[in-house]
Parts: C-alpha cells; structure tokens; sequence
C-alpha cells in the first residue's frame, strides 16, 4: 500500500471540523464517506477507523505523528536469519556438483524438507542468496574488506571453529569424526582440540572446558554463526567467566584465517599419516602426541619461534583457571524455576528443596546437562547454595534446637504454676540423650 503523506492526513483531519454531526465518531463517519485529493489532485478515501486513529495520535503528539517512520525492521529477516539460511543451504549444495542455480537449491531444500514456503517465499531466498552471496565460492566473495592482524599477546583472542575428519569404527559401523579446535591468535598454540563422534552443545562445552583448564582464560573468542556456537550455553559461559564472545561476518570463514591454516595443517601433516581409526579414543590418542611433539615444538613461519615458546612470553599476563568443583559451575547450563510455597521446586522430574527460604521467588538452577547431579541455586546472581532432593521423612521431624526450645517452654510452664499442674502438649517433648528422666 502507498504511504499517505502528512499533507494528505492533515487535510482529512482539517475536514473533520467543518463536517455535519454532533459528536466527533458521526463527523468522522461522514468524512470517511468522501474523497480527499492528495497533492496531486488523486482522490483518496480511508475507512473511519484510519481516520479515527490519525485523529487520536494527532490530540495526544500532535503534528508530530502526522510525519512518517522508518521501520525498526528495515532491511532485517523477520522469519529467516541468514546465517540459518547458510547453514541450510550447505547442506543442500552436497547433492550438486558445481555451482547450482538458486532456483534448484530451493527446490531441492523443499524436497528435504529443510525449507518451508509459509517461512521462506522463492523470491525471498532468491533475494538472501544475491545479498549475501551465499551460493558463491569463498574464493569469488567480493563483498568483504579484511586487514591482516595478530594480537599483541596470548590469550587476547581465541579462534574457534570445526571441521570434518576421518571415519572411525563406531559400533557396527563407522562415523565421521568432528575436529572442535581453538586456536591463539598471538602465538598460534593449539588450546585444546579434539574429535568428536557428534557436533553439538555437549560436545563444544567440552572443548572448551578442556581449552580453559589447559590455557587460561581468554579476553575474547572469535567464532562463526553456526547454531552452536550461537547456544545459549556458549554465551553463558562466556559471561560467567568474563570473556567476549564475537562472530564472524556470514559465509565469511576466511575471517578466521588462523584456525582455518591450522586445519590445513592438520589435512597435509596428521590425516596423511597411517592412523588408528579402530575407536575415537585411539585417534585422539595419536592426534594429541602430534601436537605437543610436532606441531608445538616446530617452528612457526610467521612467528620465527616455536608456538608454545611464543605463548610463555605472555605467563604472568594469562588468568589460569585451575580446574575445581567450584570452576566446574562455570560450565553449568542454567534454567529459570519458581519456588513454590513449601520452598521446592522441580527439576528433570526430582523435587527438589532450595538451600535457603526463596518462596515464590523465581530462581535461576544450574546443572550438568551431561551428568545430572549437583544443582546450584542462583537468586540476582549471588549463589545460595546447592539444592537437595527433598527428604519428606526428614522433614517430618521437628528441629532439635525446637525440641530444647519446647521443653524449655514446658519447663517454665511448670514452675510458674502454683497448682503444680500443667495442662499443656506433651506429645511432642521427647527426652534428650543423657537426661535422667530418660534413664
């Protein structure tokens, strides 16, 4: 629909004064049976509701509204991001050779499934894949402006990313391997990598578990816009311990050029070799012997020193992380819980009881999603404590500090009678060990 202009509103407001009807809804009704001329002399008519509303925003902000706004969404995907669109269209550029039409790459990611048309019209997706240049080679990308860098010390920057290695017996059969590796931008230390049967949040949290245990902590870590290193684990994590999580531009992996080289290295030097793939357990083996012995103790062409040598000029400015019960709440996924009256709550189908009175507070629970077992309260980010389940026997029974109290009571009860009687409970004052009424 054209936009109205603000002429064309002020002058259909400004017939409302001068119409038959004595209220202002009937004046309204009867302007909005007539036609209005824009600038240009075309007629225009608005149904009552458009014209009441221009009414009621022009009372309450004046001429103000009368202008027209930019759309806070403009040129932004409401249904699809592209960096989904990417990862989709990856998958589907496996059942061509060459370089498909955009057209066929609809088609085909119709037919898999991966697309639907009420999220994903042709035009639009024709329209993402010219934008972007999602259907190019990295090679023939135009549309991106890059500076060679390195940072000035370790543990500045962290590179991440993941790439596909060899197939290893899995079972019956056999499953290929994924390599989740990050990479220091000043001294190009391997901080940790490793193969994985499955490329997922689990599986990423581990690596980088493992690379903050080994190498300290990072001031920043810079990955792709896959979906997990999107997760919401991933930048919690990074916010717990104080580190920058950043992205790269789309369809752009030449912008982490230094994992990138890393894994070329890994393809001409490692995967070349005769390598135990009877187990997961047994490539790794052979793939950390290769870095520690091969690819550390060599040295680096753009460095002139060997990588590991370069990462110890920089000890006394890495914060370790040493690795700890209390560290190992960093790597917790967390979820939002209400506390209910009795002061539990539920999780994974445990009740389970908060450390301290929370009642009908919303609490923040952190646990191992990998191996559930310690719970951790949260409440405005200060730590209560860990949650038990709860114990109903146990809580059938009174405190003993209210026992002592009780009898205390009983106590000064009888003592301030000057019957010598007392009528009160005594159900519930048991003796305590040692008394001599108990002997």
């Amino acid at each position: 629909m054209k936009r109205v202009s603000p002429y064309l509103k002020m002058r259909v407001l400004g017939a409302i004064e001068f119409a038959p009807g004595n209220t202002i809804i009937a004046r309204i009704h009867h302007v909005s049976g007539c036609d209005h001329q824009d600038e240009n002399g075309a007629p225009y008519r608005f149904t009552w509701r458009t014209i009441q509303t221009w009414y009621s925003r022009y009372k309450k902000d004046g001429i103000t509204t009368m202008h027209p706004h930019t759309r806070k969404d403009k040129g932004m995907s409401r249904k699809v991001q592209p960096h989904e669109l990417a990862e989709v269209i990856d998958q589907v550029r496996k059942h061509f050779h060459g370089a498909p039409r955009p057209t066929d790459v609809y088609r085909k990611g119709i037919e898999l499934g991966l697309f639907q048309r009420a999220r994903l019209a042709p035009n639009t997706f024709i329209r993402h894949c010219k934008t972007y240049e999602l259907l190019k080679p990295e090679s023939e990308v135009t549309n991106k402006e890059r500076l060679a860098f390195a940072k000035a010390h370790a543990n500045e920057m962290w590179q991440a990313d993941t790439m596909f290695g060899p197939y290893v017996k899995n079972g019956e059969g056999k499953t290929q391997t994924k390599l989740i590796a990050f990479i220091d931008d000043a001294s190009r230390v391997c901080c940790h990598a490793e193969f994985y049967l499955a490329e997922n949040t689990d599986t990423l949290v581990l690596a980088l578990r493992s690379a903050l245990y080994k190498r300290g902590i990072p001031e920043s870590i810079y990955v792709d816009n896959g979906s997990i290193y999107t997760s919401k684990e991933i930048t919690q994590i990074c916010a717990r311990i104080g580190t920058l999580l950043c992205h790269a531009p789309i369809r752009d992996g030449a912008a982490k050029g230094k994992v990138e080289r890393f894994f070329r290295t890994v393809r001409e030097s490692f995967l070349t070799r005769a390598l135990d793939l009877t187990s997961i357990a047994a490539l790794n083996k052979e793939f950390t012997r290769w870095v520690e012995d091969d690819y550390h103790a060599r040295e680096h062409s753009s460095l002139r020193m060997k990588p590991i040598d370069r990462f110890g000029l920089d000890l006394r400015r890495i914060r370790f992380l040493p690795p700890n019960e209390a560290n190992d709440e960093y790597f917790f996924v967390e979820e939002e819980r209400t506390v209910l009256a009795d002061n539990t709550f539920s999780m994974r189908k445990i009740r389970f009881e908060a450390p301290r009175d929370l009642r009908s507070r919303k609490v923040q629970v952190r646990f191992d999603r990998r191996h559930f077992g310690r719970v951790i309260v949260f409440y405005k980010g200060d730590r209560m404590g860990e949650a038990k389940p709860v114990d109903l026997i146990a809580n059938d029974r009174a405190p003993r500090r209210q026992h002592a109290s009780l009898k205390t009571h009983h106590t000064d009860s009888q003592t301030s009678d000057p019957t010598g009687t007392y009528d009160g409970p005594t159900d519930y004052l048991l003796p305590e060990d040692g008394d001599e009424e108990s002997r």
